[in-house]
């Protein structure tokens, strides 16, 4: 049955069968399957099946986002079947997480210098020093109406003299598939999309032998030398050393100059969160990343951690390699999304 414009009706296809529309604008917020007809007509056109949150259905355009966070829109007059799907089957690798502890135990990581609530909305500010130290992290409801709460928000960052952003996530349940359509829909742009990625701690910590990896409390000088963002102020410096327990790790350079390696490892409670792990060009491939990360994967064990985590751009092919091979696998996708012009 396709239902357009309040008529149900039949639509039979000689060289697909029979096909039908099982859901309704009731049915925003789950988990659905469209299939729909793109082209001119039946004969010429093609089926394009998307799998997605259903996000919203209003004046005939359906808004469906998937997993990696793209929103799709889909005419209704399109549509030529659709179901409501099951959630997406829990993953079998890595440690058993929901989103909301892996969200905030990645905050706590992350510290920002400034921070203040709006109902269950975090708005965090660190003088522009990164992203996630710099944006909404939308975990419950801000106590307003959502236009409300975005021109707060928009306000908040503009006394700072920042740009506005969210971070939203998707791919995993309790993910904000919906949030993320609400701010497409007001014009708020996608502008980085990371993976978060957990495994098992003791395996990272089995790798490599960390022969030659010095460990420390504090971001040094030659630390900072090799660390990719230059110019590092007090402000990074406070990001940078927030945290739980955090180690820094480096391999010493030739010559006594910056380090071939640097890494930095979060410890809370059963989770170690890895990151900055950066190589000198003229050293990689000879497994110092690996060696920077079992070192401090074996401090964190003997903090009492169990489970791992790290944060990786998806066009980062080199690190997502690095992470699989040591037994990271993906939970769920975060996005950055700024404020309109």
């Amino acid at each position: 049955m396709i239902r357009t414009g309040g008529v149900n009706r039949l639509v039979e296809f000689s060289a697909y069968g029979r096909l039908e529309v099982r859901i309704t604008a009731a049915d925003v917020g789950k988990r659905v399957s469209v299939r729909r007809l793109t082209g001119p007509g039946v004969t010429e056109g093609k089926f394009t099946d998307t799998v997605g949150v259903l996000a919203s259905w209003d004046a005939g355009v359906l808004l469906i986002t998937r997993k990696s966070g793209e929103v799709v829109r889909v005419d209704e007059s399109s549509l030529v079947a659709g179901k409501v799907v099951p959630a997406a089957p829990a993953r079998r690798r890595g440690p058993a997480a929901t989103y909301e502890e892996l969200a905030r135990t990645a905050s706590r990581a992350w510290r920002p210098v400034e921070s203040e609530r709006l109902g269950g909305w975090e708005l965090r500010a660190a003088a522009g020093f990164t992203r996630r130290a710099n944006s909404v992290l939308p975990l419950g409801d801000p106590g307003l109406p959502l236009d409300a709460a975005l021109d707060a928000v928009r306000r908040w960052y503009r006394e700072r003299g920042l740009p506005a952003y969210v971070q939203t996530a998707t791919g995993a349940e309790g993910t904000q598939e919906l949030l993320c359509a609400e701010l497409e829909g007001r014009g708020w742009a996608r502008e980085v999309t990371a993976g978060l990625w957990t495994g098992a701690l003791a395996p990272v910590a089995d790798r490599a032998d960390a022969e030659g990896v010095v460990l420390g409390r504090e971001a040094d000088e030659a630390w900072l030398a090799r660390y990719q963002r230059k110019g590092v102020s007090e402000v990074a410096l406070s990001v940078l050393g927030s945290g739980p327990s955090v180690w820094f790790a480096s391999v010493p350079g030739p010559g006594g100059g910056a380090p071939a390696a640097i890494g930095r490892c979060v410890v809370d409670g059963r989770w170690a969160g890895f990151g900055a792990v950066e190589v000198d060009p003229a050293q990689r491939r000879r497994g110092l990343a690996t060696r920077v990360m079992a070192a401090l994967a074996r401090r964190a064990l003997d903090e009492g951690a169990s489970a791992a985590w790290l944060q990786v751009e998806e066009e980062n092919a080199g690190a997502l390699a690095l992470y699989a091979g040591m037994g990271f696998s993906a939970h769920h996708a975060y996005h950055h999304y700024r404020e309109p012009s």
